[in-house]
């Protein structure tokens, strides 16, 4: 039996509209917070700008039980942060709040070792030069990591791809959900075929837009 594409084209492009939704506020609110979650790991490690042994160690094992954990697990074991903050466990909104969390962690490891690639010498000659850790990290450490972190982020918004594709586990919907729902139950292949068809087509747009502005950036 075909699929009965009038009825499935408004589903379709309200699950286009919500996985550019999640992933959206997903990339701008992790990417944020992992920009800065990595660097106070980069800061605070020893030698660092602002080496501090106790901090270092609380954020890296931080890191280091959150960021391995499947997302599937990750949304059941949020499930009491998320009904709390959020104040449901279901819906739109409680699977963004967990793939923020999830895409925070797993930034912030990736702007850490990205930063760590830096010659410690111009940190050195900056220090020596009388500017400050602030100033060190906004106009030089950033600015000479940024054409890694760019590529860095390309992978992490694929990453945030995969996590929304698992957001109809709760609720959320976007095209996982409709790939499954409408195409994988029913056995209409067809649709789970354009689903993913999109998917890829979006991935592709953005590991294309990240390559050539990595590229750029590094050409300066």
């Amino acid at each position: 039996m075909d699929a009965n594409w009038e009825r499935l084209r408004p589903i379709l492009f309200e699950a286009i509209g919500t996985t550019i939704y999640l992933v959206g506020v997903t990339f701008v609110v992790a990417g944020v917070l992992g920009l800065a979650l990595g660097t106070a790991l980069y800061t605070t490690r020893k030698g660092g700008l602002l080496a501090n042994a106790p901090v270092y160690l609380v954020l890296n094992v931080l890191v280091n039980i959150v960021r391995p954990i499947p997302f599937i697990i990750l949304l059941a074991a949020l499930g009491p942060v998320t009904l709390e903050v959020v104040g449901t466990t279901i819906g739109s909104e409680a699977a963004l709040f967990v793939m923020i969390v999830a895409a925070t962690f797993g930034i912030a490891r990736i702007v850490e070792q990205n930063l760590v690639t830096v010659d410690p010498g111009v940190i050195e000659a900056a220090r020596a030069a009388g500017a400050g850790p602030l100033r060190i990290i906004l106009t030089l450490l950033i600015p000479e990591a940024l054409g890694p972190l760019i590529l860095g982020y390309t992978f992490v918004v694929i990453a945030i791809v995969d996590m929304s594709a698992m957001a109809g586990t709760v609720g959320g919907g976007g095209l996982g959900d409709f790939a499954i729902t409408y195409g994988y139950q029913r056995f209409q292949w067809e649709v789970t075929l354009v689903a993913v068809l999109i998917i890829i087509a979006g991935v592709q747009g953005v590991q294309f837009f990240g390559n050539w502005l990595a590229r750029k950036v590094l050409r300066r």
